[in-house]
Formats: structure tokens, sequence, C-alpha cells
């Protein structure tokens, strides 16, 4: 139901000139506005870790999964960038509810979020610098896929967490980043964005790396010697963490990250 209400929300209520006062819900939102160069049209973010410099005198709303409403309110904004998972089920409800402009996006591959960086361009009265930033950007990937094509693809683990274990499905776009580097995240088949996932199920599935953001849990997986990963010294800690944040910066998140998978490349 929230899917359709915040689409009917984005078509009927968009305005029809670019958006003066843009409330940003999401770190990765106020990154694409920032390289838009259009900084200038925040008038209020949502806080989740730290900021662009640019950023650093923009009102907050709230934290990640803690929107202050009445603040946001407060701050007359004519458009809303919503990433949905940065903001509750109720909450979400509500802004539907209170019918202010909003773009939803949630990018499940590249394609998609060059689109919408486009389409966040246009909206913010930058859309010259929408289509240009995306025709950047899809040729840098175009770039990384001709350089580090693999056939067939390395087969990869990506952790998250640990206890619990978590990983990433396959429709999130850390999984489109890994195809870009010539891996195949082994868990592909996983609709959820981030799913539990039991050691069991890494050892049957093999992978030939191993990749976290925390060297803690990556030395763990040496207590299963028989994994290819540990056989082969593959268990690579991912130190930028741009992959998390589906925005420009996440194209050179993507190159760091197939340059560690394939250094020899």
């Amino acid at each position: 139901m929230w899917r359709w209400l915040a689409v009917l929300c984005l078509l009927v209520g968009t305005p029809a000139l670019a958006a003066p006062r843009v409330v940003s819900l999401a770190p990765s939102l106020s990154e694409i506005v920032v390289e838009l160069g259009a900084a200038d049209r925040l008038v209020g973010v949502l806080d989740a870790g730290e900021r662009p410099p640019e950023l650093k005198d923009v009102p907050s709303v709230g934290r990640y999964g803690q929107l202050d409403i009445e603040r946001l309110l407060s701050l007359k904004p004519d458009l809303l960038l919503l990433w949905p998972g940065s903001v509750g089920p109720a909450q979400r409800d509500q802004l539907v509810r209170l019918g202010i402009p909003t773009y939803v996006a949630e990018p499940h591959d590249f394609q998609q979020l060059l689109a919408q960086i486009a389409e966040i361009g246009q909206r913010l009265g930058r859309p010259e610098a929408g289509r240009q930033l995306s025709t950047q950007l899809s040729a840098q990937l175009a770039g990384l896929r001709e350089r580090y094509h693999r056939d067939p693809q390395l087969p990869v683990f990506y952790q998250v967490l640990d206890q619990p274990l978590y990983t990433v499905g396959g429709g999130q776009i850390i999984s489109a980043a890994l195809s870009v580097c010539g891996a195949r995240n082994v868990f592909a088949e996983q609709s959820l964005p981030a799913p539990q996932v039991s050691i069991e199920s890494v050892l049957q599935r093999n992978p030939q790396a191993i990749l976290a953001t925390d060297q803690g849990q990556l030395d763990a997986w040496k207590a299963w010697p028989q994994i290819a990963a540990v056989q082969q010294g593959r268990l690579l800690l991912v130190k930028d963490k741009g992959l998390e944040r589906p925005s420009g910066q996440m194209i050179a998140a993507t190159a760091k990250l197939c340059a560690l998978i394939a250094p020899e490349r």
C-alpha cells in the first residue's frame, strides 16, 4: 500500500517548476544534491553519519529512522527526497497524508541510480547537470565492466553483520557493484535487500572471496579452512563505505571494490 501511495503522492504533488525548498531524507540523496551543484536548494536533511562539508549548516530534521515531523513542517518544503528505508512505516504514511510532493528513490541497480540522478537534477532545476553527471557515470561504469570482465564470474560472499549473519540480496545495488567487478553474489537469489543467512549456507556455496567492512568478521572465517576464500587468502576488507550510499560517489567506491577483488587487472 505504501508504494502505491508514494507513487500517487509523487505524481499528483509534483511541482511544475523546480522546487526551491527541498528536504532530503537520506544521506545518499543529500550527496546527489551536492553532486548536482544544488546544495543551495536544501533547507533540511536527515542525518546518518558524517555530512558533506557543503551541508554542515543545513538544519537537521532528525536522524535515520527518527524523523522530526514538526521540524520538517516548520521548514515549509516544496519537495521531499525519500529513500523508504530511512523513515519508519508509520511516519512514511504520515508524510503521504501531509501531501508534500515526494520523490521516492530506491535504486536496485546502476541503471535505476543513473536515471534517478537525472530525474533529481530535473526536479531541482539542474537538468543539464543531471544529464551530464548521469552520462559521465555511465561511461565510468562501462570502463569498469570492460576492465574487470570475468567469465565465469567469481563467486563471492558479501557480509553485512556477523551476529546474526546478514548479507545482501540480489535486488540490493551492492550486488550490481559486484557484477560490474566480474563477481557474483552467492546469495543473489535472495529477494530481501539484507537477508539473514547461516554459516552452513555459506559453506555450501563455497565462495572464492569473502568481503566485509570489519576485519574481525573476516578473521572469524579462518575457523572454516575448507572454504575456497580462506584457502586462497581472499578475505577482503572493504574500507570505503561508499557502497552503502547509492549516489554518484558509489561508482568511485565500486572502482575501489573492483581493484580489491581483482588487483591484477
